[in-house]
């Protein structure tokens, strides 16, 4: 059976910063992490999808961990499709995004040059052993068809030699009439699914469908079940405390998951106040990890 490990989607959030779950001693960057590292395994970081990390960074992290903790770190917006501010690149490539009134997106050296940077920050905590995955988290406007494909393809050559898990935003590709084939292209590509819990009330709402495709990985992320994901602020769209009744109806596909990969990362995304990590220590808890 593989090692299943619970954590939370961000520990430098705001909202958990100014919930007082950090003690007295540990709320400066370096007491952060330690503390947080003392109580879970992995984290993912958000950061990285707003701008480029540095290197200087992640070694940091690295050196704050112990040995065995993971960083789950979220692939920058413009590698995924997303529209990307000028402001979040580098001052010398900002010349080359597309203005937001062209339609095609950024051309193959763009790419690859911010894939060099994005990749070169990250090399400190591959060395370290404390990479878990890349999460490409895929917008909205990626529907499951031909093209779509071909552009996985492209961001999964880039990434080659890296590990990579995919999270779709458009529903389509976990409905019944494209899970099959949408869980063989991540098998061919060598991706870990991200299953996602959510809210499943909007047309927007991502089926909780479970599929290993990876025999090294596979993920979960919650992102709470809130009606207004998609609208209002951050704090309205994933306010959500989970019941022990939600945590629960995940139990026995976590443990599933962990009978057909070596690792399963369950993610806690309802980050607001400490929301977020009281529902990882539930999780732990219910999974027999604490």
């Amino acid at each position: 059976m593989g090692e299943i490990r619970v954590g939370t989607c961000s520990w430098t959030d705001k909202a958990l910063v100014a919930s007082g779950w950090y003690p007295k001693g540990h709320r400066d960057p370096e007491g952060r992490i330690r503390h947080y590292a003392a109580q879970f395994p992995v984290v993912e970081v958000d950061s990285t999808y707003y701008g480029l990390p540095s290197a200087r960074n992640s070694q940091l992290w690295a050196d704050r961990t112990p040995e065995g903790f993971r960083f789950d770190v979220k692939a920058f917006s413009l590698l995924t499709g997303h529209p990307t501010r000028p402001e979040a690149l580098p001052a010398d490539l900002r010349s080359a995004l597309p203005s937001r009134r062209e339609r095609t997106g950024a051309d193959a050296g763009l790419l690859d040059e911010v894939w060099h940077r994005y990749s070169a920050a990250l090399d400190p905590l591959r060395a370290s052993g404390r990479l878990g995955t890349l999460i490409f988290q895929f917008p909205r406007s990626l529907v499951p068809g031909r093209p779509a494909a071909e552009f996985l393809r492209r961001c999964r050559e880039r990434a080659a030699g890296w590990p990579m898990a995919v999270e779709f935003r458009d529903p389509d590709w976990w409905r019944e009439e494209h899970v099959d084939e949408t869980t063989a292209l991540l098998t061919e590509l060598g991706a870990a699914a991200v299953a996602v819990d959510m809210v499943q009330t909007l047309s927007v709402s991502i089926p909780p469908v479970v599929r290993v495709t990876t025999p090294e990985l596979a993920l979960v992320r919650f992102h709470g079940r809130n009606g207004a994901w998609g609208t209002g602020t951050k704090e309205e769209r994933f306010r959500h405390a989970y019941t022990p009744e939600e945590l629960s109806e995940w139990v026995p596909r976590v443990r599933e998951m962990s009978e057909r990969a070596e690792q399963v990362h369950v993610l806690f995304n309802n980050c607001c106040g400490d929301a977020a990590v009281r529902a990882a220590q539930a999780m732990r808890q219910l999974l027999d990890l604490s």
